[in-house]
């Protein structure tokens, strides 16, 4: 709800001296000083705040309005600008309190929010009745800042600026508020201080502001105690000639606090009375200045201008002043960093010289370390990193792979010929012709029989079980080491690729190792040579540069040979490799599987032939017996009788 607004331009000449002040009660305190929170501004000297005490109260409405507006009824017949209203503000769709300005139509109503300040054109439909535990004083305070007015000749887009400004000052933040003064509508006129800053100072600096003219004696408020400055103020006849008064003020630059080089109107010392604007004593001696006289034109140019450079030095001073403070910040900071860079610099030169002194010790008892795993490594087939297991598997599949029974095709002909053979007998309807298909289905059944006969024999010959038993062996102890393998299409490009790869990294592996056998070589020659330098035994000088090689060279050159051949033996794979090995594997198992379907289908037809030929012997070694023909013959009578009953 904190909207930061614009009042129209006629609002900020409403004031342009201290006559708005009215008769003060007698219970308010002024030059008390109030925290509070700027919520709404409406011009460059006038906004509305709320005390920081009321957070609270702040939250309890809020609570409050959220759970009673929704259900209340919208206002209906004449709205009363005395009365608060819930009103729904269009930005954040919620409810505040609100009071009715102005009806713009039958619609339309201008409302302020109350305990925010800020004015909006809402619906009637927006604007519901509140119970009387709501119809209590606004939280926000309309403020005006002390002895400051908008100039009514300010341009608009100065106005805007002006109000901009000071809210760049005030709004959403924590000021504190010397109160001087209450208006009949009920502003408080009050001096704001933003921590050491003075806000009224500094809108009159940027020209967005003027300071007020000296209002008539009848235009002041009346107070029980005058100081005496106040009193000769108020018998003054004829009064101080201001910039504010003359009737071509704007041949001149507006004044910023100072009448003459001897006259000083100053608004930020005011006496403990509180709320007039006073003179010093000595500014009101009659030897100071003449009431009467008239201050000549140079005269009052001369003044302004010097009082413009003196205001234009000032700046430049309080610039200087903080660009010195800032430059000082910035030598402290870069000398504390400086002082950080040292410590670091310290800290390591004695590390490199703590490391140099037990370089070689370290480098040595690192590269032992590395020989101790690569003494084990060497003790391990890792071509199963290069897909040996694989590679085998694929050898068992194409060396002893089965392949269909050339008998089996011959048998599934025949058996054809043989089933369609019998489908005829059972459809014939003469004798004569089914006597001659029952002999050709009796030669179909001893050319079935035969192959048959071959059909056995070939599959007795062929291993069939050992073949079978061979495939799920492969098949699950391929399974146990890569899992569950994904589907993906039959491809002799994927074994290919496969192969390669696989030459590939025996071909890299196998110089890797070459070349570590090389510099351990090396390496032991050199000890071998630098022991004989060291043995006082052996006569002659052994110490030349063609006899000592260089040993930095050939341990950076033994520890990257035996790093390399670690890393290929102990890091994982990467992604291009798992995904070979993976598809490859695929592809092994589906031929698996493939020939353990074909071996499944040819031991299904080895059974049903081996039960067909059981069959056929006992068909053919069985003899029917005369009781048997005579009860056929019996039946063929009876049903030849019983046609001729049904033709007649």
């Amino acid at each position: 709800m904190w909207v930061q607004g614009h009042s129209s331009r006629a609002s900020a000449t409403e004031s342009v001296s201290f006559s708005g002040i009215v008769q003060m009660d007698e219970d308010t305190h002024y030059d008390k000083v109030e925290d509070v929170v700027g919520s709404h501004i409406e011009d460059a000297v006038t906004f509305w705040a709320q005390s920081i005490n009321r957070n609270k109260d702040i939250m309890k409405i809020g609570c409050s309005l959220s759970e009673v507006c929704p259900h209340a009824s919208s206002v209906l017949g004449n709205l009363d600008p005395n009365k608060i209203y819930g009103g729904l503000f269009s930005e954040d769709q919620c409810w505040y309190r609100c009071k009715v300005l102005k009806i713009i139509s039958v619609e339309k109503c201008l409302v302020r929010y109350i305990d925010y300040g800020n004015t909006e054109i809402l619906n009637r439909s927006d604007i519901v009745e509140i119970p009387l535990e709501l119809q209590f004083s606004s939280v926000a305070k309309k403020y005006k800042l002390w002895g400051l007015h908008i100039p009514s000749d300010q341009e608009v887009t100065q106005f805007d600026q002006g109000t901009t400004f000071l809210g760049s000052l005030i709004f959403e933040k924590e000021i504190k508020m010397r109160i001087k003064a209450t208006s009949e509508d009920g502003t408080v006129i009050a001096q704001a201080e933003y921590g050491s800053v003075d806000i009224g100072e500094e809108v009159l600096k940027k020209g967005f502001a003027e300071k007020c003219r000296l209002a008539s004696r009848t235009d002041i408020c009346e107070e029980k105690k005058l100081d005496p400055g106040q009193l000769v103020l108020r018998n003054l006849k004829s009064p101080i000639p201001l910039w504010g008064h003359r009737s071509n003020q704007s041949t001149f630059s507006r004044p910023k606090g100072h009448l003459s080089k001897k006259m000083t109107l100053d608004l930020n010392d005011e006496n403990d009375a509180g709320n007039l604007i006073t003179f010093p004593k000595e500014s009101l001696a009659v030897g100071d200045f003449n009431l009467g006289s008239n201050v000549s034109l140079e005269k009052i140019k001369q003044d302004q201008k010097l009082i413009e450079e003196n205001e234009k030095l000032k700046t430049e001073k309080d610039a200087l002043l903080e660009s010195y403070k800032a430059l000082e910040l910035k030598v402290e900071q870069i000398a504390q960093e400086l002082q950080q860079e040292k410590a670091a610099a310290v800290d390591l030169t004695n590390h490199l010289e703590y490391t140099l002194k037990t370089y070689i010790d370290t480098r040595m008892k690192n590269l032992a370390a590395k020989m101790e795993i690569l003494k084990e490594m060497r003790h391990v087939d890792i071509s199963v990193r290069f897909g040996k297991d694989l590679s085998d598997a694929i050898q068992v599949l194409d060396e002893g792979c089965f392949t269909t029974p050339a008998s089996l095709n011959g048998l599934e002909i025949i058996w054809a010929e043989y089933s369609l053979a019998q489908e005829n007998i059972k459809t014939c309807e003469y004798v004569s012709e089914g006597n001659i298909l029952i002999a050709q289905r009796n030669e179909m059944q001893q050319k079935l029989y035969m192959s048959v006969e071959d059909f056995i024999l070939e599959v007795d010959e062929s291993s069939l079980n050992k073949r079978l038993k061979t495939l799920q062996d492969l098949s699950v102890s391929l399974e146990a080491v890569y899992g569950q393998a994904k589907e993906g299409a039959n491809s002799d490009e994927i074994l290919k690729k496969f192969y390669d790869w696989k030459c590939d990294k025996r071909e890299e592996f196998t110089s890797v190792r070459s070349e570590t056998d090389a510099s351990l070589h090396r390496l032991v020659a050199w000890f071998q040579r630098t022991l004989k330098v060291f043995d006082l035994s052996v006569e002659g000088s052994l110490i030349s540069e063609d006899a000592m090689d260089n040993i930095d060279e050939i341990l950076e050159k033994t520890e990257s040979s035996v790093c390399k051949e670690l890393e290929i033996a102990l890091v994982d794979q990467g992604d291009a490799d798992k995904e070979i090995i993976s598809n490859t594997y695929s592809q092994v198992l589906q031929k698996i599987h493939s020939e353990e379907r074909l071996i499944a289908t040819v031991q299904a037809k080895y059974k049903d032939s081996i039960e067909f030929k059981k069959q056929l012997i006992e068909y053919l070694k069985k003899i029917p017996s005369v009781d048997h023909l005579l009860s056929i013959k019996k039946t063929l009578k009876s049903l030849k009788a019983l046609l001729r009953w049904k033709l007649v």
